[in-house]
């Protein structure tokens, strides 16, 4: 066997991110910036005002109260003409400060004639009051977002803001999942005697698009050498990642061993030192060069997989760095016993916040890798090291599934005490997996 953290590195090797594409702005959201952006010019592009009332000049008003003459209105969107002394303009909020006008008397304060030919300005304004300069946001040539950044909404309005219709962005994975074996029937269908329905391929298939990629359904293939051999060469023409699950391990009929060979070069086989999960392959498909994840067959092997090895490769395709989420630290809420087999475990679990604010984790179900339905009541998966468990109260390395959200609805404050939760770090920063065969680095809570 091997450790966690060397296959993971064989699997991140030579990874570089997906040529970036231009996108409109509303189908940037969540990807990954290319280019470092620039403001073409200042935000706001001109001086205008924070309130509505009336734009004076600030010399005019400093032995308020005093009396204006109202020389007109502007609005948003129009352009007034030149304040001169004496007087003052009826302006809304966001409209263009006259030339000649300082600063903006609220409306709250003042009081105009019945005729609207006069205003009382009521109180003292002094020069930039209420006025929005241009620039104030971004300057022309400020740094908009740099290279890296996971764009959220706010980017998205900024960059808006600063004129851009477009982004450059490495694009999200085209991610092929297929399920291989004679023994699988589509959802739906009739049960033959000693079949059994797909469940991998849809939890793979959403896994995927929880974890940003375009998933690419390319269905279940028998157990024939030739039709797999097919089904993953067209795959690694029209993907940029491929997923297969079942037949990586090492019986005499995991025909998957035996395709690859023919197909992946150069090709790993490995045994990883975790469980679920153990068996792994992964290879670049001919003559595409397309990477391919050989996945376990077992549902739950399957799922883990994806999280430990395939959510990282596809995040980095995406441009994401660091390529591997940061894991969340968690208080094991009860004791975890295990047996010593020199492997690190992934158990399903269910995080909460505590009384105290910090995120608890306790286990859930039956952790038989063929028992898929305690993943649904999971909402991580929790690192314990190999030997003979951990005591309640240990800080723990636990893995959010793809999809799931930080258990904050329940309230507190999830950095409290030690107990942290972070599934995105910052580009180049956060800490790497701590987990291996030989311990995950957890410490005991105070």
């Amino acid at each position: 066997m091997i450790p966690l953290e060397e296959a993971l590195q064989t699997v991140l090797q030579g990874c570089t991110p997906l040529v970036p594409v231009s996108v409109p702005l509303d189908d940037a959201l969540g990807r990954v910036a290319a280019a470092a952006v620039a403001a073409a010019g200042p935000v706001p592009p001109f001086a205008n005002s924070a309130m509505d009332g009336y734009a004076v000049r600030s010399a005019d008003v400093t032995g308020a109260p005093v009396t204006l003459a109202v020389a007109g209105t502007v609005t948003a969107g129009r352009v007034g003409e030149p304040l001169q002394p004496g007087q003052a303009i009826r302006i809304m909020t966001g409209a263009p400060v006259p030339d000649g006008a300082d600063a903006v008397c609220m409306v709250e304060h003042t009081t105009t004639s019945p005729d609207g030919a006069e205003v009382v300005i009521e109180h003292a304004v002094s020069a930039g009051e209420n006025v929005r300069a241009a620039g104030e946001d971004l300057a022309a040539g400020q740094p908009v977002l740099e290279a890296g950044t996971v764009l959220q909404p706010a980017h998205l309005g900024v960059l808006a803001n600063a004129g851009a219709a477009a982004v450059l962005v490495h694009p999200r994975p085209r991610v092929g999942v297929l399920s291989t074996g004679d023994e699988l029937v589509e959802a739906g269908g009739p049960l033959a005697p000693g079949s059994v329905y797909d469940a991998n391929r849809h939890s793979l298939l959403a896994a995927v698009a929880a974890a940003g990629g375009d998933p690419v359904d390319l269905g279940v293939v028998p157990d024939d050498q030739d039709l797999l051999v097919e089904a993953l060469r067209r795959a690694g023409d029209r993907c940029d990642l491929v997923l297969s699950s079942g037949g990586v391990s090492v019986g005499d009929l995991d025909v998957v061993r035996l395709v690859l060979e023919r197909v992946a070069d150069p090709l790993r086989w490995m045994q990883v030192a975790i469980k679920p999960a153990k068996p792994l392959a992964f290879g670049r498909l001919r003559p595409s060069g397309t990477p391919l994840l050989g996945l376990p067959g077992n549902p739950v092997s399957a799922l883990v997989s994806f999280e430990l090895f395939a959510r990282p490769l596809l995040r980095c395709l995406a441009g994401h760095r660091p390529a591997r989420p940061a894991p969340w630290r968690a208080v094991a809420g009860a004791p975890i016993s295990r047996h010593p087999d020199g492997k690190t475990h992934f158990l399903r679990a269910r995080l909460h916040v505590g009384a105290d604010g910090r995120l608890i984790v306790t286990t859930v179900g039956s952790q038989g890798s063929h028992q898929l339905f305690a993943t649904a009541t999971a909402n991580a998966v929790v690192a314990v090291p190999d030997g003979t468990g951990v005591p309640a109260g240990t800080v723990v390395d636990v893995l959010a599934l793809s999809g799931t959200a930080a258990p904050a609805a329940t309230g507190g404050d999830l950095s409290a005490s030690g107990a942290t939760a972070s599934t995105s770090s910052p580009a180049g920063t956060g800490p790497s997996p701590t987990w291996s065969s030989a311990g995950t680095g957890a410490a005991s809570a105070s």
